[in-house]
């Protein structure tokens, strides 16, 4: 790598926000507020975003409410800003389905949704992109997930993804893994920094993980962004102090990191 390529990319750095949108709708489910959602987004300007509980399709709110978009929720959300995203449907019900997304300013080289469902009653999926980062060489491996609510089935679903970054991923490519754990236990960490060497950016910058769930009084530490092959810049889960806590059940989690 020569010295100017090499001083080019010690320059970058790379902002990230992983949200549990809850579909959409305020924690109660009272009041659709994807319109909010989309305005502090911008507000953040992250370069990728790792979304959770995406509706890819919904018939039922199109008709309920005047404000439904016309396209689907994340290309809503995408609009104008971030002009590349992947779409992986985790549930799938009579009137839709919804899943995991990542909006990124930054091209996908490939993007995969890998099932790791165990229930029926709610499917799982994590959603596995690569990006290339214009004017360099450089490309990230980011991966979306949405971990199910009972232990044993994550588990799995934990294996099956260090068994995916083993088999896809090289040693040497920086790698995100971001989203909502539904960790009660904290088991996660056993896994991924056991068998892949992955840090978790709250915890390594804070001493402890994020609390985000619920929105309105946060005491679990439910999301979560894993990293390896990058230097941590900065990380907080308020994210500029904004009104989180009226929308989502979930607040997001922010990072900022240099690429090596």
């Amino acid at each position: 790598m020569s010295p100017k390529f090499k001083n080019r990319m010690s320059n970058l750095s790379l902002k990230v926000l992983t949200y549990n949108i809850h579909k959409g709708f305020s924690a109660t489910n009272l009041r659709f507020i994807l319109h909010e959602i989309k305005n502090l987004l911008r507000h953040i300007d992250a370069d990728v975003i790792f979304l959770q509980e995406v509706h890819g399709e919904r018939n039922i709110s199109n008709n309920r409410f005047d404000d439904w978009p016309n396209n689907r929720q994340f290309e809503f959300l995408a609009d104008q800003v971030w002009h590349h995203y992947a779409y992986g449907k985790n549930a799938i019900y009579k009137s839709g389905h919804h899943g995991n997304a990542i909006l990124s300013k930054y091209p996908f080289i490939e993007w995969e949704n890998i099932n790791v469902s165990m229930l029926r009653s709610a499917s799982r999926s994590l959603l596995h992109g690569t990006v290339q980062i214009p004017g360099t060489h450089q490309k990230i491996h980011i991966i979306c997930v949405h971990l199910g609510l009972f232990g044993h089935e994550r588990e799995r679903q934990l294996l099956t993804l260090v068994k995916r970054i083993n088999s896809h991923v090289l040693s040497d490519e920086p790698l995100i893994i971001a989203g909502d754990f539904n960790d009660w236990g904290s088991r996660a960490e056993h896994f991924l920094n056991r068998d892949l060497g992955v840090k978790e950016v709250f915890k390594m910058t804070h001493g402890a993980y994020a609390r985000t769930f619920p929105a309105w009084l946060p005491v679990l530490s439910m999301d979560r962004i894993y990293y390896r092959g990058l230097n941590v810049i900065s990380c907080n889960n308020h994210v500029n102090g904004l009104p989180w806590k009226r929308l989502s059940d979930h607040v997001p989690l922010f990072a900022e990191f240099k690429l090596i």
